[in-house]
């Protein structure tokens, strides 16, 4: 008679299993390591981005705006001091700055009306007063410009427009000028107040707009903007060109006036740009350069980014006094 031997069966031993175990551990750690690095490096390269997209955003309507400072239709190249201020009341809450003829409307003081002028915020003593109530980030600048918008247009009432020929410039806020020229066309008048709102610990770039009901029409353009240098190109020769490009505290009355032998020409722009949300693995103690202005390391998790562009200010009134 044959007996069945049995099949013996055996498992795995204390040893074998504990093996098993650390090679899992170590196979899950790669694993979550990998995962960790993919996302770090899916953040990294969404705020990368998100610094690059809001620069660029900035720049182009700064660049535009700033382009066009100056342009007054057929008188522009002109100082404007002949300007006929029609039915206008002065703007409420008015951006006056420094100068004898530096509001939102020229006046009859005998100084050039201010087309650019700028400053920074907690440095310099001469400051806007309509931003007294705006959270304007210190140590930023500020840059107020005026132009006619083009092309010329029909006045609807709700803005301010002029009138303007060749040789005579009529401000008004109604449907039509109480005086004007057979050769006159009508353009809307512009008045923007650009600088860095700090409101709820994300900086902005913000601006205020003239309208019919004055500068209390303020505008968020662009998040993540933190700080903001404006470097003046002024030039001394006539040629044109900058020979040299100055802060706002290093800008004559003269030259903010258009009245001198020396021009503003051309404004270079430094933005610092900064991640709207922080990255809590990362610690940011790099230092920046603001064009002649150094930003000490921030010392916090949000990453930034340095954006810049050049200016040049075509409109003849830049760049020919009378």
């Amino acid at each position: 008679m044959i007996k069945k031997l049995k099949t013996l069966q055996s498992g795995m031993s204390l040893v074998e299993l504990m093996v098993a175990l650390v090679i899992g551990l170590f196979l899950t750690a790669g694993v979550f390591s990998m995962f960790s690095m993919s996302s770090s490096n899916v953040t990294t390269t969404s705020q990368f981005n998100q610094l690059q997209e809001n620069g660029r955003i900035a720049l182009a309507i700064l660049d535009r705006d700033i382009s066009q400072v100056g342009f007054f239709g057929d008188m522009t190249g002109t100082d404007l001091s002949g300007a006929t201020i029609d039915n206008v009341v002065p703007a409420a809450n008015d951006c006056i700055g420094s100068g004898l003829n530096n509001a939102s409307l020229p006046n009859n003081q005998p100084a050039n009306f201010r087309f650019l002028w700028g400053y920074e915020n907690t440095v310099s003593a001469n400051v806007l007063g309509c931003l007294a109530s705006s959270n304007v980030k210190p140590s930023t600048d500020v840059l107020q410009l005026k132009r006619l918008i083009g092309p010329s247009t029909t006045p609807n009432g709700s803005n301010f427009f002029v009138s303007a020929s060749n040789s005579k410039a009529v401000f008004f806020s109604g449907l039509l000028p109480s005086e004007s020229e057979p050769s006159a066309r009508t353009w809307e008048y512009q008045h923007h107040v650009y600088f860095i709102d700090d409101e709820d610990d994300v900086p902005v770039l913000s601006r205020k707009n003239l309208t019919k009901n004055g500068m209390n029409n303020d505008e968020q353009l662009v998040q993540g903007i933190e700080n903001i240098r404006y470097l003046y190109g002024v030039d001394s020769t006539g040629d044109s060109t900058p020979e040299q490009y100055l802060a706002a505290s290093n800008i004559t009355s003269n030259i903010w006036d258009n009245s001198g032998l020396r021009r503003i020409v051309a404004v270079k722009i430094f933005l610092l740009v900064r991640s709207i949300q922080p990255d809590w693995s990362y610690t940011n103690k790099t230092s920046y350069s603001l064009g002649d202005k150094d930003v000490a390391p921030p010392d916090d998790n949000f990453r930034r980014k340095i954006m810049s562009s050049t200016v040049y200010l075509e409109n003849p009134v830049l760049i020919q006094g009378l």
